[in-house]
């Protein structure tokens, strides 16, 4: 039932910004994981996603692949069943399409797997542009 609405992204030069939103469509109870998958131009999606987010009532759980970290930050809007990815210092190597995706079942005391097998519901992605 639940679907990630995605919106954000588009084109930037190397060094800038950008930020991707995916909004949780339907009820998916006050437990759940919402991760960040990229595919690289004409390769398969990456099997180990960018974020992770866990969400267990109020509380919020973050997890970064180890590329991304101190470069991207996500954030979380409560009222707007949203969460927010910052994406600073982009590179061409972050080109691609983002795409967001929501399980129902995976969130530990430590947050949410990175892994896409561990996700349910896929978001119809987000393109990120890069250039030099």
């Amino acid at each position: 039932q639940v679907q990630p609405v995605q919106s954000g992204g588009g084109s930037v030069q190397a060094g800038g910004s950008l930020i991707l939103s995916c909004e949780v469509s339907g009820d998916p109870g006050n437990k759940f994981c919402m991760g960040w998958f990229h595919q690289v131009p004409g390769k398969e999606r990456e099997g180990e996603g960018v974020i992770s987010v866990g969400i267990r009532g109020g509380g919020t759980y973050y997890q970064y692949a180890n590329y991304v970290k101190g470069r991207f930050t996500a954030s979380r809007d409560n009222a707007k069943n949203t969460v927010f990815l910052q994406m600073n210092n982009l590179t061409q190597d972050d080109t691609g399409i983002y795409y967001c995706a929501i399980a129902l079942r995976g969130l530990t005391l430590s947050g949410c797997p990175l892994s896409s097998t561990s996700y349910d519901s896929w978001g119809q992605g987000t393109q990120v542009t890069v250039s030099s």
